[in-house]
C-alpha cells in the first residue's frame, strides 16, 4: 500500500499533537495484531470443534461480514474524525455524558481484560519453554491434564510469566505509535504468518489432514444447533477487538486519505484467515492421533501436547506453536495498553512515559489475583478462596472467571452497541458520510453500510447480550 501522506503528527481538535501511522500497511498490520490473539488461534478452533465445523464456520464467516465489519468501520472512522481515544472521541463527535460513559466503559474494560489476558498469555510462554526443554513428553491424557493443572496452581509460575508479559507490552507501548506499536507489529505479524504457514505445511503431511479439511469446510451440520449460531455470532464480534475502544484509538492515528472501509475489510479478512489456518494446524494433529475435536478449551493445552509428543520432531513443532500463541497474545496486549495510555494522554495531558508506566503498573497489580486464582503451591489450597471476589455472576467464580464473564459477556457487547447506535443515529449525517467516503474507493457502499449499522448490527449485538444473560438457555464464554 502507498504511504500515508502528511506529517508524522496531526493536530487534534484541541490543538494537541497526535502521532500518525507511517503508512497504511503499518496501520493494517497493527490493527490486525490487535484483532489476532488467543481468541483467533485458541478459542476459534475449539468452538469450531465443539460445534462440529462445517456449517458453523460458514455461519461465522457470514457474521463477520454482516455484523463485525460494519462495527469496525464505525470505530475506525470515529477515531479518525476526532483524533481521540474513546472518551474524547464520543465527546468531540457531539456525544453527551451518556456517550462519554460508553467511552469510559471501553477504556476500563480493556484495562481489566489485559489484567487477566496477560495470565493466559503467560501460559503460552511457559508452554513454549516446557516444549523447548523437552518437558512436554506425556501421551497419557490424564497426565497431560494434570500437568496443566499443576501449572495453573503454581503461584510462582503464573506471577512470573504474567509480569514478564506485561513488561514486554509496556516496553513496546513506551516507545510510541511508530517506533513501538507499529514497528513491533511490522515484525510480529509477518512472523506470526510465517510460523502459521510452517505449521500448516507440516500438518498437510499428516494422515488426518484430509479429515480435518472436511471437518472444517465440509457443509455438514449434524452438530449444529441454535446455540451454535449464537456462538458463531458472539465470536465474530469478540475476535476483532470490538467494543473496547482499540479500533477507535488506532483509528485516531489514521491518515485523512486512508480508506477506512477497505482497511476494515482487510483487517477482518486477515484475522479470519489466521483463524482458519489455526484450524488447519490443530485439527490434523487431532485427527491423526485419535484425539477429540470437541475437547473444548483444553484443545490447546491438553490435546495438542499429546499429538506433539507422538510426532517426529514434536518438541520443535510444539515450541514453534506455543511461541506463535505468545506472539499473537503480545500483539493484542500492545493494543490493549495503547487504549488506556492514549486515553490518559488525551484526557489528563500526561506524557506517554507517565501514562504507560503508571497504567501498566496498575494493570499488572490488578492482574495479580487472576494469576493466583488457582494458586495452591505457595499459599495452600485455601488461597484460591481469597481470590474469589464478593461480586459477579455465578456461585464459585474466582476473580479471573468473574472479570472474564463481565468483560466478554456484558461490557464488550454494550460497547459495540453504543458505537453502532452513536455513529448510525447520533453522529452528524454530513460528518459521518464525509468520514466514510474520505479517500475511499468504496464510497458507493456507504448506504449499505449505514443500513447494516442501523438495523442488523444492533439486532445482532442485542441477541449476543440476551444470550449472555441466559435468555436462550445458556451463556457465552
Amino acid at each position: 500500500m502507498a504511504p500515508t501522506t502528511g506529517p508524522t503528527t496531526a493536530a487534534t481538535p484541541s490543538g494537541t499533537p497526535r502521532e500518525r501511522w507511517s503508512s497504511r500497511i503499518g496501520f493494517v498490520l497493527a490493527a490486525t495484531g490487535s484483532a489476532v490473539g488467543l481468541g483467533s488461534i485458541w478459542k476459534f478452533p475449539y468452538i469450531t470443534g465443539v460445534n462440529g465445523g462445517g456449517w458453523f464456520v460458514a455461519i461465522y464467516l457470514a457474521c463477520i461480514a454482516l455484523i463485525a465489519v460494519p462495527i469496525m468501520v464505525a470505530e475506525i472512522l470515529l477515531g479518525r474524525a476526532t483524533r481521540k481515544a474513546p472518551v474524547g472521541a464520543f465527546r468531540d463527535a457531539g456525544g453527551g455524558r451518556l456517550w462519554r460513559g460508553v467511552g469510559w466503559m471501553g477504556v476500563v474494560t480493556v484495562g481489566v481484560i489485559l489484567s487477566y489476558y496477560s495470565v493466559v498469555a503467560g501460559w503460552t510462554m511457559h508452554y513454549a519453554w516446557l516444549s523447548a526443554s523437552g518437558a512436554l513428553r506425556q501421551t497419557d491424557p490424564q497426565a497431560v491434564s494434570a500437568q496443566f493443572a499443576a501449572v495453573h496452581a503454581d503461584a510462582g509460575v503464573n506471577l512470573a510469566w504474567h509480569l514478564a508479559f506485561m513488561l514486554l507490552v509496556t516496553w513496546t507501548v513506551l516507545r510510541g505509535v511508530r517506533a513501538g506499536v507499529e514497528r513491533w507489529n511490522r515484525w510480529l505479524m509477518p512472523l506470526l504468518l510465517a510460523m502459521m504457514v510452517a505449521l500448516t505445511a507440516r500438518a498437510v503431511t499428516l494422515d488426518g489432514f484430509g479429515a480435518a479439511l472436511e471437518f472444517v469446510f465440509g457443509l455438514h451440520g449434524a452438530d449444529l444447533t441454535a446455540r451454535s449460531v449464537l456462538e458463531a455470532l458472539g465470536h465474530s464480534f469478540f475476535t476483532l477487538s470490538l467494543g473496547m475502544g482499540a479500533m477507535i484509538t488506532y483509528g485516531s492515528y489514521v491518515g485523512d486519505d486512508d480508506d477506512v472501509a477497505v482497511s476494515s475489510v482487510t483487517i477482518s479478512a486477515l484475522d479470519t484467515l489466521i483463524s482458519l489456518l489455526a484450524c488447519l494446524m490443530i485439527f490434523p494433529i487431532t485427527f491423526t492421533f485419535g484425539l477429540a475435536p470437541g475437547a473444548g478449551p483444553g484443545l490447546i493445552f491438553a490435546n495438542l501436547p499429546i499429538g506433539f509428543a507422538q510426532m517426529p520432531g514434536g518438541a520443535a513443532w510444539g515450541t514453534l506453536f506455543f511461541a506463535l500463541l505468545a506472539v499473537a497474545a503480545l500483539s493484542s496486549g500492545i493494543s490493549a495498553l495503547e487504549v488506556v495510555v492514549a486515553h490518559a494522554m488525551d484526557e489528563f495531558g500526561w506524557s506517554r512515559a507517565r501514562a504507560t508506566l503508571t497504567l501498566a503498573a496498575a494493570i499488572a497489580l490488578l492482574g495479580v489475583p487472576s494469576a493466583l486464582s488457582g494458586a495452591t503451591t505457595v499459599f495452600g489450597s485455601g488461597f484460591a478462596e481469597w481470590t474469589t471476589p464478593l461480586f459477579g455472576p455465578g456461585k464459585g467464580r474466582n476473580w479471573f472467571d468473574t472479570f472474564d464473564w463481565l468483560a466478554s459477556n456484558l461490557a464488550l457487547p454494550l460497547g459495540g452497541l453504543g458505537v453502532a447506535v452513536f455513529v448510525a443515529w447520533r453522529m452528524g449525517p454530513a460528518a459521518r458520510e464525509r468520514a466514510f467516503c474520505a479517500g475511499s474507493s468504496w464510497a458507493r457502499a456507504y448506504w449499505a453500510w449505514l443500513w447494516l449499522l442501523r438495523w442488523l448490527v444492533p439486532l445482532g449485538v442485542i441477541v449476543i447480550l440476551l444470550n449472555a444473560l441466559g435468555a436462550f438457555g445458556g451463556r457465552l464464554g
